[in-house]
C-alpha cells in the first residue's frame, strides 16, 4: 500500500499543507489543484503514480488545508500563489519537475513554467486553460462582466460559485453517470469555502484571473520554443473549459498528446483509470 505522507511546510510566513509521496530520488511531478477544490482531488490519483514518481500536491493559500488569511491580510492573486508554490519546491529541493495542472492550478503551472522554463520536463493539462478556445461562453459571462467591473450586481453573481449547488454541478455536469462520484467532493469542497473571509478570498481570485488570458501568447511561445512534451487529458463534456481548449494545444506544443474523455471538469472523479493510465504512459514515454 502506498504511503501518502501529509506535510506542511512555513513559505514566506504562510503554512502550506501538501501531500507527498513516491520514492525521493525519482522523477518529480507536481500535482497543482483548482477551484474549488484542494490537493483532495489528486487523492486517488497519488497512490496510481507513486510507486515510480516522487509525488507533490500542494495545496494553494485559502484553499484546502493551508493557511487562509484574511483578503484584507494578503493580496489574493495568481502571482502570488505562484510565488508561494515555486518557494516550497525549491524547499523541498525540487528543481525539475513534471506538472499537472486543472483549472487554477493551470495559471499558477504557467507561471513557473515562464519564470523558469529549464525546470519543467513535461506538462500535463487536465481541464487546465491556456486559450480563449477553452472558454465555455455561457459559463464565462458574468465573469466577464466581473473583470470589466466590480459591483453589487456582478458581485452577486459571482457569489454563486460559492454555493452548495454550484459547487455540486462543476463535479457532476457532463459525467454520464453520476453515481460515479462521491457526494463527500462537493461537500468537502464547500466545507473548506464556507469559512469565515474565504467569500472574499475567492472574490479576489475571481477578479484576479483576468490577467491570465494576457499571458497566453507567452505561454504559446514558450511551449514553441521549448518544445516540452504536452498531454491535455480533458472531460470533453466540460461547459466551463471547453474542448477546444485541449485541442489548441496541438498548435504550439509539437507532438502534443490530445486525449479526450467522456466526463466532465473534475474528470478524476469519474475516469480515474483512463486518467491514470494515459498519464502514465506520457511519462514513462517522456521522462528519463
Amino acid at each position: 500500500m502506498t504511503q501518502i505522507h501529509h506535510r506542511y511546510a512555513t513559505v514566506r510566513g504562510q503554512r502550506l499543507f501538501y501531500r507527498e509521496a513516491g520514492p525521493a530520488d525519482g522523477p518529480a511531478v507536481v500535482l497543482l489543484h483548482g477551484f474549488p477544490t484542494s490537493s483532495f482531488m489528486f487523492r486517488h490519483l497519488i497512490p496510481l503514480l507513486a510507486d515510480r514518481y516522487h509525488v507533490i500536491a500542494p495545496d494553494h493559500l485559502g484553499f484546502g488545508l493551508s493557511d487562509a488569511p484574511p483578503a484584507d491580510e494578503f493580496d489574493y492573486t495568481f502571482d502570488a500563489l505562484a510565488d508561494l508554490t515555486s518557494d516550497l519546491l525549491a524547499r523541498l529541493g525540487v528543481t525539475r519537475y513534471a506538472l499537472y495542472v486543472q483549472d487554477y492550478g493551470a495559471p499558477v503551472g504557467w507561471r513557473l513554467a515562464l519564470a523558469a522554463p529549464d525546470a519543467v520536463t513535461a506538462i500535463i493539462t487536465q481541464n487546465g486553460n491556456a486559450y480563449e478556445a477553452g472558454f465555455g461562453e455561457e459559463f464565462w459571462k458574468p465573469v466577464r462582466e466581473y473583470w470589466q467591473e466590480r459591483n453589487p450586481r456582478t458581485e452577486a453573481a459571482m457569489r454563486q460559485a460559492l454555493t452548495l449547488e454550484a459547487t455540486q454541478w462543476q463535479y457532476l455536469h457532463g459525467v454520464p453517470d453520476e453515481s460515479l462520484v462521491s457526494p463527500d467532493t462537493w461537500h468537502h469542497d464547500f466545507a473548506l469555502l464556507s469559512r469565515p473571509g474565504n467569500d472574499l478570498v475567492q472574490l479576489d481570485l475571481f477578479a484576479d484571473y483576468a490577467g491570465n488570458v494576457p499571458l497566453y501568447p507567452k505561454l504559446h511561445a514558450y511551449l514553441r520554443d521549448s518544445r516540452v512534451p504536452v498531454l491535455a487529458v480533458w472531460g470533453r463534456n466540460d461547459e466551463i473549459f471547453r474542448p477546444g481548449g485541449a485541442l489548441a494545444f496541438a498548435d504550439d506544443a509539437p507532438g502534443a498528446e490530445i486525449c479526450l474523455l467522456d466526463g466532465g471538469h473534475f474528470l478524476l472523479e469519474s475516469h480515474l483509470d483512463d486518467v491514470a493510465s494515459t498519464v502514465r504512459r506520457f511519462l514513462h514515454r517522456t521522462l528519463p
